[in-house]
C-alpha cells in the first residue's frame, strides 16, 4: 500500500486534528501502532512538524469523517489530483556537432518537405528562422549544405523522426 509523503509528519497532524484510532493512524502513515502512540505521548515527536495530509491532496475532509464514524474503517491515499508535466528541455548539442544542424534541416525539407517547421524546430532543436531560410533557400551557406540523416547525425531520435513523420501522413488522411 502506498504512504504518505511524510509519514511521521503525517501522523502527528492526524493525531493533533482528528480522533482517529492509533491504528488507523498507523496502517495509513506505514507505522507501527506503538510508534504512533509514542508520537502522541511526546516521546519520539518531538521536533516533528505536523504535515496536513488534506492540503497536500492525500487525504479528504470525507475520508477523514467516514473513518472517525467506524473506527474499524482504514483510510484511503487520494490518487493525485494532477498529473505532472514532462519538463521539456531542448537537447544539448556539442559544439563539434552545431554546424552539421544544417545539414539535417536540409535532409528534412528534402525528403520530408510537409512536416511543418514548428517539428523541425523541436527534433532538431533550432530556431524557426533557421529553418525557413533553408527551406526558402535564403541561407548564407546554401550550395555548402549536404542533406544529411539526422538520426544519424545524433539530432534526433529515429523514433521521434517516425512521429513527426507518422503524425503529418495522419494529418492528411
Amino acid at each position: 500500500m502506498a504512504t504518505p509523503i511524510m509519514p511521521q509528519g503525517t501522523a502527528v497532524w492526524l493525531i493533533e486534528n482528528t480522533s482517529l484510532t492509533f491504528e488507523q493512524i498507523a496502517q495509513f502513515c506505514g507505522l507501527h501502532t506503538l510508534e504512533v502512540q509514542a508520537i502522541a505521548d511526546e516521546q519520539i515527536s518531538q521536533g516533528i512538524i505536523g504535515v496536513d495530509p488534506l492540503k497536500l491532496g492525500q487525504l479528504t475532509k470525507e475520508e477523514i469523517e467516514r473513518c472517525t464514524k467506524d473506527p474499524t474503517a482504514t483510510l484511503n491515499l487520494s490518487p493525485p489530483q494532477f498529473q505532472e508535466k514532462k519538463k521539456t528541455r531542448k537537447k544539448y548539442i556539442p559544439l563539434l556537432k552545431r554546424h552539421d544542424r544544417p545539414d539535417a534541416i536540409a535532409w528534412i525539407v528534402k525528403f520530408h518537405p510537409d512536416i511543418p517547421d514548428s517539428d523541425i524546430c523541436s527534433l532538431l532543436s533550432t530556431t524557426k528562422s533557421m529553418v525557413l531560410s533553408i527551406r526558402d533557400k535564403t541561407y548564407a551557406r546554401i550550395n555548402e549544405l549536404k542533406p544529411r540523416d539526422p538520426v544519424l547525425l545524433g539530432f534526433c531520435s529515429q523514433m521521434e523522426l517516425d512521429a513527426a513523420i507518422a503524425k503529418i501522413k495522419k494529418e492528411e488522411q
